[in-house]
């Protein structure tokens, strides 16, 4: 049952919908926080040198405070953010979808956890199949020789 509720589309919409919320909620205290992510599902403008990225776990914590949450907010469903990484200090903005952030955390302590599982991905592969259809039939009644195939 839970597997089920987990993998729903509604679902994730409810928990996105939360995370953004939640996140828009401490910006407006301007409570600094963390977020718990997959790793995998970030992006960083500059790209990280291959051996900061190499030190990631799969589960990261990102620590939002001073400048860093300075700069967050919330654009395309991702949190945006700038940070400096390594000794270097090495600047990048960083852009984590909101249903990859598992938690939020304030103090040390997690004030919202998502569990949903239905992604981006699979909302973009429906997208894609509905639009190859679409494609697929326009260019199939674009050619006058189909016609045959129609009823009169």
């Amino acid at each position: 049952m839970l597997k089920k509720i987990i993998d729903d589309k509604k679902f994730a919409s409810l928990m996105q919908k939360n995370i953004e919320e939640t996140l828009m909620f401490l910006f407006e205290k301007d409570e600094q926080f963390g977020i718990l992510c997959k790793i995998s599902d970030v992006t960083f403008d500059p790209e990280l040198p291959h051996a900061m990225l190499a030190e990631f776990r799969s589960l990261t914590l990102f620590l939002l405070a001073g400048y860093t949450f300075e700069t967050a907010h919330i654009a395309d469903d991702c949190l945006v953010f700038e940070a400096g990484f390594g000794e270097e200090n090495f600047g990048s903005v960083v852009s984590v979808p909101l249903l990859s952030i598992l938690q939020i955390l304030v103090d040390d302590t997690p004030i919202l956890i998502n569990l949903a599982t239905y992604k981006k991905e699979q909302q973009l592969k429906e997208k894609v199949d509905n639009k190859g259809v679409e494609n697929s039939m326009k260019s199939f009644l674009s050619n006058p020789e189909n016609s045959k195939f129609f009823k009169k």
